[in-house]
């Protein structure tokens, strides 16, 4: 088998703009490893699914999936933005954070956006338009806004440094972009070519961010495509994966593993790092769902003993709306489960005795109310 050969270097004026060679080919690899990686990881994907089907009402909980992973992958690109923070109503956030909430809500509006596309009866496949489309909302009013939303680049970008010259990586040159990601589009689709799904997803990730093709949200947008791409393929039943928080935890190593295809053609370094990301993080969302499966049955019972009998129906109405909304005002649970102030005001002293709610504020207007045991499964 000739050896895996990433790319090349190529002159242009004043720099060397690196050129990936295309993927849509066969690829085999070498290292046993590998073929242990990805047993594993399909197994686990499948646990996750099938925990999935367990739990009821499965797409309430997937908005804070959702959540966490625009939390982690801005977090990756500089932004402080934390769960908690993201899942508050703009007013409460301080201004000098809000641009970097901002961009959260946008990364959270382009996964559902892109998620819905793939879930619709027509079900259009994954697609480079599809990514566009993402991309755009991505950077609406934002401030990457003129950073041509939704437009594969038409000038030269760059990673690092202030200028090219002292860059750290210099992308393929805007002209050649367009070929780059046709050829890696047909590569996720080809099924003549026998590559597992998963190392074809990681291949795939692999050289989006190496193309780089816009002038602004790679890196969100690549970390999109994963899951996207799971999706589309049915390994994932329901998007409960995203492995921003794994990549965010081993920056270094993320940014390493590569670079290291880049400068020594090393791929299964990186196909290794992927699953072992594939791996860690099925498992500890399998985990979550389990914990979600008892918190549930725990919430449930505390509003069987613990709320009048006339409120229990709207309380337990409540509750389910709360999976996705976990953080909310008295006006926002009259809004989920439509009821009367007093009515929210009396569900919602019920759940601060039970320990259901948590008030953060101490104010004795405009309280917040955090369903904290829940959002904590996701802050770990």
């Amino acid at each position: 088998m000739a050896k895996y050969k990433a790319g090349t270097h190529i002159e242009q004026i004043g720099y060397k703009s690196y050129l990936p060679s295309q993927v849509n080919g066969p690829f085999e690899w070498t290292d046993k490893r590998i073929d242990i990686l990805l047993s594993d990881a399909m197994r686990y994907l499948g646990e996750l699914n099938a925990y999935s089907k367990l739990v009821p009402d499965i797409d309430f909980f997937i908005q804070m999936y959702v959540a966490k992973e625009a939390t982690k992958s801005n977090q990756i690109e500089g932004t402080k933005t934390n769960l908690d923070e993201a899942l508050l109503p703009k007013i409460e956030i301080k201004p000098e954070q809000r641009d970097d909430w901002s961009e959260v809500q946008n990364y959270i509006k382009a996964i559902n956006f892109a998620i819905d596309q793939l879930s619709q009866n027509d079900k259009p496949p994954f697609s480079i338009r599809l990514i566009k489309e993402a991309h755009k909302i991505l950077l609406d009013n934002v401030r990457g806004y003129i950073k041509l939303p939704g437009e594969i680049r038409k000038s030269q970008n760059w990673i690092g440094g202030a200028t090219l010259k002292d860059a750290v990586f210099i992308p393929p040159h805007h002209t050649v972009v367009a070929d780059l990601l046709h050829d890696m589009e047909k590569f996720l689709h080809n099924k003549i070519v026998q590559v597992p799904d998963l190392i074809r997803t990681a291949i795939g990730h692999y050289q989006f961010e190496t193309i780089h093709p816009f002038l602004d949200g790679n890196g969100r947008i690549g970390r999109l495509i994963i899951t996207l791409h799971l999706v589309s393929l049915g390994i994932l039943n329901k998007p409960t994966l995203y492995l921003s928080d794994y990549f965010e935890k081993n920056r270094a190593h993320y940014y390493d593993a590569l670079s290291r295809v880049r400068e020594s053609n090393d791929i299964e370094h990186w196909i290794r790092f992927f699953l072992t990301g594939v791996i860690q993080t099925a498992k500890e969302a399998r985990e979550t769902l389990e914990k979600i499966i008892d918190l549930r049955v725990k919430y449930e019972q505390l509003i069987l003993n613990g709320v009048g009998t006339k409120r229990q129906k709207l309380a337990r109405e409540l509750l389910n709306k709360l999976y996705s909304k976990p953080i909310v005002t008295i006006r926002e649970i009259m809004a989920l489960a439509p009821m009367t102030y007093p009515t929210a005001a009396s569900i919602t002293k019920d759940f601060e005795r039970l320990k259901i709610f948590t008030e953060k504020t101490g104010r004795k207007k405009d309280r917040i109310f955090y369903l904290r045991e829940y959002l904590d499964l996701f802050n770990n």
